[in-house]
């Protein structure tokens, strides 16, 4: 039994199988095997987390679609892949998702894309989803790709077109309303999002 992070071997590559036996508090994301530590989440992170997930809570509960946050495992076997079984070597811990096909739930979490996925950028993991989680999203078929970016108030939408992940706008700021292809009458005022700054 894996009971410390440091018990892993970081230059192996490792399943979804291995991962359910780790037995430890510190969180990881497998992204095509690899393990990568995740950070701890700091004030202004939780703080748009919790703020955008009251207001798609709100408008989900008349909607079938649910929301999840982290932690909350989704397994993302390619589109050619079968979603079920131990071969999977990708698990991310999304900070929100919206699941709205039901059979991809199960009690360890989702197995496949949810429909939309929201990131919140923080210190030191903005390269992991600006480029490697956008391409697994891509890759597995995500709907929806919001980012949000803390420091500059921004938020870029990536909605999937033809299996690549396509902007349609400029990025968002805390002055726009964020819309939706998959929630179509959504609308999120990104000022209730973001942080009131402080002067």
């Amino acid at each position: 039994m894996i009971t410390s992070l440091q018990q892993l071997d970081f230059n192996k590559q490792y399943t979804y199988a291995d991962y359910l036996k780790w037995q430890f508090q510190e969180r990881v994301e497998l992204l095509k095997g690899w393990i990568l530590p995740m950070a701890t989440p700091n004030v202004v992170h939780q703080t748009i987390s919790t703020n955008l997930n009251g207001m798609l809570w709100s408008y989900l509960k008349r909607n079938p679609c649910q929301l999840f946050a982290a932690p909350f495992d989704v397994r993302l076997p390619l589109l050619e892949e079968k979603a079920k079984g131990d071969k999977i070597d990708t698990v991310v811990q999304p900070d929100l998702c919206v699941v709205c096909d039901a059979r991809k739930l199960d009690v360890q979490g989702c197995v496949g894309a949810p429909d939309i996925v929201v990131e919140i950028l923080s210190p030191g993991n903005s390269k992991k989803e600006m480029r490697d989680k956008y391409e697994l999203y891509e890759e597995a078929g995500v709907l929806e790709y919001w980012i949000f970016d803390p420091a500059r108030r921004s938020v870029l939408v990536y909605a999937l077109q033809n299996r690549k992940f396509v902007n349609h706008s400029r990025p968002l700021t805390d002055e726009d309303i964020l819309t939706s292809a998959v929630l179509t009458d959504l609308q999120v005022d990104l000022a209730e999002v973001f942080p009131v700054e402080k002067n």
